[in-house]
């Protein structure tokens, strides 16, 4: 297993760094479009119509692969006050516990999202023209590399060494 991960960490740092690019150019893109449709509102009296259904659905796309980075690279909040006050073994099973809780959410925030699309496929974004069910890939997307990438860091813990109860923490 460790061999396993070992090998196929590289790509899943490159799949990672490629989703914080993809995000950091979504805010861009989103930040120079609502510049735009107000520009265009106040100096030019003609709000562009396609510019607010596009940045909400670029800042669906950044908020969700910036969560799938902040998965792997585990900057996401948390409140682990509780956590540090357990013996070093419940704290690895409350780890081991937490991820595959993310695994699970990560799945069926796809496979749900899946679903969604699907049956909102026939309808149209208006202004856009696009099929509807474009509005849940980034939950497709989004879900598939929270699990992805929490499957990754779950399975880091399983495989490490336990440390003994009165072995200094590592956090």
């Amino acid at each position: 297993m460790e061999r396993f991960l070992g090998a196929i960490r590289p790509s899943l740092g490159r799949l990672s760094l490629l989703c914080l690019y993809l995000a950091a150019f979504g805010v861009v893109a989103m930040t120079a479009i609502i510049g735009w449709q107000v520009f265009a509102r106040y100096m030019l009296n003609d709000t562009p119509s396609w510019s607010e259904p596009l940045s909400l659905q670029l800042m669906s796309w950044f908020i969700l692969l910036g969560a799938a980075v902040g998965v792997r690279e585990s900057v996401h909040l948390g409140l682990d006050f509780v956590r540090h006050g357990m013996p070093v073994r419940i704290q690895r099973l409350m780890d081991l516990l937490s991820m595959g809780l993310v695994v699970v959410f990560g799945s069926a925030m796809s496979y749900h999202g899946l679903q969604l699309a699907m049956g909102t496929w026939t309808a149209r974004i208006p202004v856009l023209g696009w099929p509807g069910g474009v509005d849940f890939f980034p939950l497709i997307a989004g879900g598939a590399l929270i699990a992805l990438f929490a499957l990754e860091r779950f399975l880091d813990i399983l495989i490490a060494r336990p440390a003994l109860d009165n072995a200094p923490e590592h956090s």
